[in-house]
């Protein structure tokens, strides 16, 4: 009885072993250059994640990088297309510059292989709608990575919200960024193309002002706003030759208007929001702290203030949502932040907001 019981021990413990090796999540990276990268380079070490190949032609950058995660170097491949071929993955994360979000959809669709970008999805909405057509013509998920989708004061604050809690929204005001890329030292290689108006889009319009237009489609449950208008200046042309760095961004919608501040020369670095509803104010203040301020009398008002840790698993950061979504453990919400619909909306705010700053006009985007 004793031996039987340990055969069957050993059977169960080889049967879950083949189920973990199953759960395991096959991920190809496309592209070392980005700041983020180390954000999946880190989940290497996880038990559910597997970096089966990286594509990054830059040697350099390659040894230093899988050098300092513990990856070995054999997994680094000079193209996409090699890396594909030779490790087959089940999905791709992009880390490369923006303007090649297309051509990884376009090496990853044909073969059913998904696909994150990180934020924003396209640097066009020509590039947008071709990565869309892509990823519906072959089945494949499609999705948009942000740091603040992940942020717990950012879902309770949608949460409080639509439970009228502040009653209905008028006014949203999202600020993101930071000193600007050279001044906080990010890399070289991510420099190169951060501040370039090709391989990026734009400046700090894509580069922050993505949040914000991500966010008010999430919160407008996929509304277009009616009209964008657009201000963008340059504080440092001496880091930023080539591109705005600076932007105040205006969204109309039917029932209210969102403020977008994207900037490279914050003095501190910030992602917040605010939400202005009839009845009170949502604060969010950075990733966990939140404050809900209830109107009384003219300008009084009483204020809770709440930290919230983590959100629940597995909508508490990018890749156990992209294992969930692959392995159909969850089902996308229409114009969820991660989204596809939600992350077109976004570029086309976006170029809207590119094209007003330039030619000193609002753009309306039922004319687009």
């Amino acid at each position: 009885m004793k031996l039987k019981i340990f055969f069957l021990l050993i059977l169960f413990s080889g049967f879950h072993k083949i189920s973990l090796a199953q759960e395991v999540l096959k991920v190809g990276v496309a592209g070392l250059t980005h700041g983020h990268v180390g954000w999946i380079l880190e989940a290497n070490k996880r038990a559910d994640i597997a970096i089966v190949g990286i594509a990054e032609p830059n040697r350099e950058l390659a040894e230093r990088l899988t050098k300092n995660y513990g990856i070995p170097l054999e997994l680094v491949f000079d193209s996409l297309e090699e890396m594909l071929a030779a490790t087959n993955p089940e999905a791709v994360t992009a880390f490369g510059n923006i303007f090649d979000h297309l051509a990884v959809v376009e090496a990853c669709a044909p073969k059913g292989i998904h696909v994150m970008v990180e934020k924003p999805l396209a640097v066009t909405m020509e590039h947008a709608r071709k990565m869309a057509a892509l990823a519906t013509t072959h089945n494949i998920h499609l999705l948009t990575n942000y740091e603040t989708t992940w942020y717990p004061s950012v879902e309770k604050a949608g949460e409080l919200l639509e439970s009228g809690k502040i009653g209905a929204m008028r006014k949203l005001i999202v600020r993101d960024g930071h000193r600007g890329p050279k001044k906080i030292g990010v890399s070289g290689e991510f420099l190169e193309w951060l501040t370039d108006p090709v391989l990026n889009g734009g400046g700090a319009i894509i580069d922050f002002g993505c949040y914000g237009a991500n966010i008010a489609t999430w919160l407008n449950a996929g509304e277009k706003p009616t009209s964008v208008t657009a201000v963008a200046q340059q504080f440092q042309p001496e880091n930023n030759p080539k591109v705005e760095d600076d932007a105040t961004i205006i969204l109309t919608y039917e029932n209210s208007q969102a403020i977008l501040e994207p900037s490279w020369n914050w003095p501190i670095g910030r992602k917040d929001m605010e939400i202005y509803g009839l009845t009170g104010a949502i604060y969010a203040d950075n990733g966990k702290d939140l404050r809900v301020r209830m109107a009384k009398g003219y300008d009084g008002f009483e204020e809770e203030k709440s930290r919230i840790e983590k959100r629940n698993a597995p909508f508490d950061d990018p890749f156990s949502f992209l294992i969930a979504v692959i392995r159909g453990q969850i089902q996308l919400e229409p114009f969820d932040l991660s989204s596809l619909e939600n992350n077109l909306v976004v570029v086309e705010i976006l170029e809207a907001a590119i094209k007003s700053a330039k030619e000193g006009k609002t753009i309306y985007l039922n004319d687009q």
